[in-house]
């Protein structure tokens, strides 16, 4: 299971890299650099947005999703204070923010499984709402 809290991107590529059985050379040629440089970004805590997108092109994986996860999971609860004015709209794409993955749903089981939090817990951290927790546990238990 994936640690979304700390994030170690290049590790994660390494395994990634390993599991596809993908020569270093190829690996070289595709990024047009040498070969300590791709040995860098295995050690490498975070990467530029580009190389990201190259690797996640390359492996066959969408290693932003891990980013996307980390923000569902802590990022800081939305404003409940209704009275505040709305702002003006953004001309950015804006996403869903309650999209569950496998990943999430497993994580957040877990937590109850262990004791670690309750399903109140669950429920009011994570903006989870009762009935959808409630057919994750009869399904997935």
């Amino acid at each position: 299971m994936t640690n979304f809290k700390e994030i170690h991107i290049g590790k994660l590529i390494k395994t990634r890299v390993e599991e596809c059985e993908i020569e270093i050379t190829r690996i070289c040629n595709f990024f047009g650099c040498t070969e300590p440089e791709i040995l860098d970004m295995y050690e490498a805590n975070d990467l530029k947005a580009g190389d990201l997108l190259k690797w996640s092109k390359l492996l066959e994986y969408d290693f932003f999703r891990i980013y996307s996860q980390h923000l569902i999971f802590f990022s800081p609860q939305s404003n409940l204070n209704y009275n505040i004015p709305v702002k003006a709209k953004s001309e950015l794409p804006r996403f869903r923010k309650n999209i569950y993955t496998k990943e999430i749903i497993y994580f957040i089981l877990e937590k109850i499984n262990k004791g670690d939090k309750t399903k109140e817990q669950v429920i009011k951290e994570y903006r989870i709402p009762k009935t959808t927790l409630y057919k994750w546990i009869s399904k997935y238990q």
